[in-house]
Order: C-alpha cells, then structure tokens, then sequence
C-alpha cells in the first residue's frame, strides 16, 4: 500500500529558488492520457494544493526526448518547482536503464541550473533487469530533489482506476494527484520559509 512520509527533511536544492511558476513535466500520466478534460493528475493537485500549475506533459515522451523539449517547456517558464514524471516509456520501448538514469540526471541538473526545485516522481516496472525504483531513488538522493516513490502503486491493478493497461482514468490520477500533494505542500512551505 501507498505511503508517503517526509523523512528527516530531506536536503532539496534551490529551495529559495526565485521562480514563480510550478511545471508539471512529463509523459502521457502528465498530459492525462484516459481520463477527461480537467481529470489530469496537474489538475487535481493544482486544485488540491492551491497553486496554478502548468501541464508540460507530452504523451509518448521518452527521457531523451524530454530532454530534447526540456529549455522551451519547462525551463522558459521561469519555474520555482518542476515536477518530473519520466521514464514509462523508455521502459516500454526497452531503452537501456543506463541511458534513462544519465537522461533523467541531465533534465534534473538543468532544472537545478535555472534555480528550481525538482520533485521526482518514482514509478516501480516489472523487470528481471536493472531496478527503475532504485534508479529514481539514486537520482533524488545523489541530486538533492524531492522523491515521491512508487507512485502508481496500486493503481493501475485496480480496474476501478485505469482506463488501460498503461494509464488512470479520472479516478486513478486523482489518486496520484493526493499522493503528490501532501510532499508537495511540505516543499511549498519549506521553501517560503528560504526565501
């Protein structure tokens, strides 16, 4: 089961960041793919949290091409925090683990580098390989970021809330968006207190 604990504030970068926007960055579970106008998990956590935030989420993203995109959808927006939600489908597509930590370590530090704070989502897949959850947790640790781990644990095994195999319905990104907000809000309050 799901959870969540803030343990022993965790050193996050730039959390006097002078930013003012709050970016969404992602893959198709970022852009909402399955679920209707307004059910994207950015939505429901904009609404939950009590901030705008934009929808940087593109369906069928892959790090590399995250990356590619990463100065013009995130980075122009003069961002405080970047939530970064990657890697689905580099594990659909089977792209080297290797190449997926070096991806998702770039788009970090270049975030870092305009001054952010990144809050990384953590997604566990099947695989007899390489752990993805142990790739995300040595990103967040070695790069100062905020984790929020497994995100999609239970859900998409719930037929209540998924809409196929690889995506939430409304449900299910509400589900996502509540599991966001609560480490979301912490950072938001930490960081008011640094600047």
């Amino acid at each position: 089961m799901f959870a969540w604990r803030w343990t022993s504030s965790p050193k996050i970068r730039n959390l006097d960041s002078r930013g003012t926007t709050i970016v969404a960055f992602g893959d198709s579970l970022t852009a909402g793919v399955g679920a209707g106008p307004g059910e994207d998990y950015p939505a429901r956590l904009a609404a939950l949290a009590g901030v705008t935030i934009v929808n940087a989420g593109v369906s069928g993203d892959t790090t590399e091409s995250a990356l590619a995109r990463i100065e013009q959808d995130a980075l122009a927006q003069n961002p405080r925090i970047v939530i970064v939600g990657l890697g689905g489908n580099d594990f659909l597509r089977r792209a080297a683990i290797g190449d997926t930590e070096a991806n998702l370590r770039r788009i970090v530090r270049q975030i870092h580098g305009a001054g952010a704070v990144v809050v990384l989502l953590g997604f566990r897949f099947p695989t007899i390989g390489p752990s993805y959850e142990a790739m995300y947790e040595g990103i967040a640790s070695d790069e100062s970021c905020l984790l929020v781990p497994d995100l999609l644990d239970g859900i998409l095994s719930d037929p209540s809330m998924h809409s196929d195999d690889i995506h939430p319905n409304g449900r299910g990104y509400a589900l996502m968006a509540e599991r966001i907000a609560g480490p979301l809000r912490k950072v938001i309050s930490r960081a008011d207190r640094s600047r």
